[in-house]
């Protein structure tokens, strides 16, 4: 420590995700932040933090930042729109339509700005995040993150067939997403990601294209897999050399480490154990799945033999931009599939859906576990203090569980982004 060293002292009870399974707590703990670097979590107060300013949250919950690990910002504006329809006639029916909008960047930024700041006020303050195909509104939508303090990885989307009024060239995918790439330099917070809408938008030759980009410039790849068995179909029609939907993606240099795959409803084993070889991040994305009857993923399987999940929100397939709301959603899918199977297959905890939610995105953006020391300060705080009165005194890990279930945007008191407080 100097005298230049920027120390921040958190108090409150603290809630840490260390591993898929319980939550630690620190009651009435401290967090030490040492230039927005977290420096220990300490159930005492050390020597050398004695007799310095300590932003005081006694008796309130302080939990991890969420991580939504796939969501589409231009169709904010569709939320709750078109959940009678499939994917595929809801992608033609509302959103193809929608995103086309975003050619008016104005307009993105009216969009972008609330989109942003609605994050904040959920506690989400990392996103592995879709644009559109407009170059321009991407970079409105990497500004408007790194002005709310949010960070992670955004992507222009590319696709060259069957996307109706947003539908690019094939020549104009490729120079708009260079351009889009030199101009995202710029940005500190956000950074770009590779993103193909999903096999059926794609043609091969842009495919092709972004598997030898990525490959040559190191960067990541975000996209979408057997989420529907009508798209799973498609894509056999369209790739009969495959024999699985991932394999679209291998044969093009775009499934390798830390690819990003949302949904994966309908992976059977050998998928998921293509997932498990190549370390691909699967984004299990619950209301989505539902809203659009897609299926039942599952989870417990996946998480057991070892493929790496995390939660995402998936607006506007999902109808829920709070991440807590994506949680329970998380559990209550969970639930039907254990009703469901008789049990065969147990239900996620209240401690392993907060994993998914935190730690495991969290580890996409390089952190260890929990509020491990090293990593930058990502947290929630909760007051739960107007939540309907208990007949009895809770524990610390019965009112977590409760706030994970009743707690919106006007219990959260705090919330830090990379070592920052932004709300």
């Amino acid at each position: 420590m100097t005298e230049q060293t920027r120390i921040e002292l958190i108090k409150g009870n603290i809630i840490e995700a260390k591993r898929f399974g319980n939550p630690s707590i620190t009651e009435n703990g401290y967090i030490a932040v040492e230039d927005g670097v977290i420096a220990g979590v300490f159930a005492e107060l050390p020597e050398r933090y004695q007799n310095l300013p300590v932003s005081d949250y006694t008796g309130r919950l302080i939990l991890q930042g969420f991580c939504d690990m796939h969501l589409h910002a231009p169709q904010f504006p569709m939320l709750g729109m078109g959940m009678d329809l499939p994917l595929l006639d809801w992608l033609k029916t509302y959103t193809f339509k929608t995103e086309a909008r975003f050619a008016d960047a104005d307009y993105a930024r009216r969009v972008y700005r609330r989109l942003t700041e609605e994050l904040v006020k959920n506690g989400t303050t990392r996103v592995c995040i879709y644009s559109s195909t407009h170059a321009d509104a991407t970079l409105v939508l990497m500004e408007e993150l790194e002005r709310a303090g949010v960070s992670g990885f955004v992507g222009k989307v590319n696709m060259d067939r069957a996307s109706g009024e947003c539908q690019e060239t094939t020549e104009e995918s490729e120079r708009e997403t260079l351009r889009w790439l030199e101009e995202s330099a710029r940005f500190t917070r956000v950074k770009p990601i590779l993103t193909p809408r999903f096999t059926p938008s794609c043609t091969n030759e842009i495919l092709d294209w972004l598997g030898k980009l990525s490959q040559e410039r190191g960067l990541h790849v975000q996209s979408h897999l057997s989420e529907n068995r009508a798209e799973i179909e498609l894509v056999k029609k369209l790739h009969p050399d495959c024999q699985q939907y991932w394999e679209t993606y291998e044969k093009y240099g775009l499934w390798k480490e830390k690819t990003i795959m949302a949904h994966c409803v309908h992976s059977d084993e050998r998928e998921q154990d293509a997932m498990i070889r190549h370390n691909v991040l699967c984004v299990h994305c619950p209301d989505s799945n539902i809203n659009i009857c897609s299926g039942f993923t599952p989870v417990r399987k996946m998480a057991e033999r070892g493929v790496w999940l995390a939660l995402g929100s998936d607006i506007a397939g999902g109808a829920q931009l709070p991440m807590l709301q994506v949680l329970t959603g998380a559990l209550r899918m969970s639930k039907a599939r254990a009703i469901a199977t008789e049990g065969a297959e147990p239900f996620l905890t209240v401690g392993e859906a907060y994993y998914l939610a935190t730690s495991a995105g969290a580890k996409y953006f390089g952190d260890a576990e929990g509020f491990a020391p090293g990593n930058r300060l990502h947290a929630v705080v909760i007051d739960d203090g107007e939540f309907p009165e208990s007949t009895r005194t809770l524990t610390t890990k019965e009112r977590f569980e409760r706030a994970v279930y009743l707690a919106g945007a006007q219990d959260i008191v705090a919330v830090y982004g990379d070592g920052e407080r932004i709300r």
